[in-house]
């Protein structure tokens, strides 16, 4: 950890004034800032709250790709994070940076942590989270797998799909909710059978609006009625009237692509690679050669 020149001064004069200032951000923008001190603190945009009740481990911070990473204990308050939140996901993986601070002067600081929330959980009126410094990113596998369906996610930069053409997503206000997973709706006009499957659901409004999940099934009813399932509940509170968006979904097969998005020359997987059969065939006197299956 490299000091800032003004705040290493600070330090060696023996009488100090610090604190550890931290700063959360969430995926959808939402900052809270926490400090052990006991006044609030201000800058780099964040308002650190005092007396929260927030304590953090030591920072563990090595060379090399090993994982840097730490553990912060805080009291759950409305005016902080909540409990609502943590079950709703709101929080995961959400960025978390750190600063030693002279509060007797906040421009005298050093930024020694910052990485992403891991694990979360909450009892007993607190929370307590695991921290994974930015090296955990380096241990990840990367790199194109050879596969016939399509690596990319509908509508990134890789698939490079515009979501929101006409035909490819649709707002509608919920009708009928079941366990945050289950929804109906008394029609969907202009949509076929199946074309959201794969797909994404969003909240827009309500409580839990900026919340997603991934559709499982979209299929008619025997009554008439469309119904779509996510593969996990949202966890939060979803009411009637509550606004979401459906996005069209992809099975990521070229025919697929092609067909249904006209994006074949985005394609990521490898369509024409060859299968097990065919790598297992042999030559052969009679028949038709063709590289096809054994059986028959």
């Amino acid at each position: 950890m490299a000091l800032q020149e003004a705040l290493q001064a600070h330090l060696q004069t023996g009488l100090t004034t610090v604190s550890r200032c931290w700063g959360i951000r969430r995926s959808d923008g939402l900052r809270y800032g926490f400090t052990e001190h006991d006044r609030d603190l201000a800058f780099e945009g964040f308002v650190f709250k005092a007396e929260t009740g927030l304590t953090a481990l030591a920072i563990e911070q090595a060379t090399g790709l090993s994982i840097d990473n730490s553990e912060a204990l805080g009291a759950l308050s409305d005016a902080g994070i909540t409990e609502t939140d943590i079950e709703a996901g709101r929080l995961d993986g959400a960025d978390v940076t750190c600063w030693l601070v002279n509060w007797g002067d906040v421009t005298e600081r050093s930024l020694v942590f910052r990485g992403q929330i891991g694990a979360l959980t909450r009892a007993g009126g607190a929370f307590r989270a695991e921290l994974r410094g930015l090296s955990e990113m380096l241990n990840r596998p990367i790199g194109r797998v050879y596969q016939k369906p399509c690596t990319a996610v509908l509508g990134d930069a890789a698939c490079g799909f515009d979501l929101d053409g006409a035909g490819y997503h649709t707002l509608l206000t919920v009708e009928e909710v079941q366990e945050g997973r289950v929804f109906r709706w008394a029609s969907l006009a202009g949509f076929e059978d199946g074309w959201f499957t794969r797909g994404a659901l969003s909240l827009h409004s309500g409580e839990a609006a900026g919340l997603r999940g991934m559709i499982k099934r979209d299929a008619f009813e025997a009554d008439g009625r469309r119904v779509v399932e996510l593969w996990e509940p949202i966890r939060a509170s979803i009411n009637a009237g509550d606004e979401v968006r459906l996005d069209a979904g992809c099975d990521k097969r070229f025919e697929t692509c092609r067909l249904k998005f006209a994006n074949q020359l985005n394609f990521r997987g490898f369509p024409d690679i060859p299968g097990e059969d065919w790598q297992m065939s042999y030559p052969k006197q009679s028949g038709v050669n063709t590289g096809g299956s054994l059986r028959g």
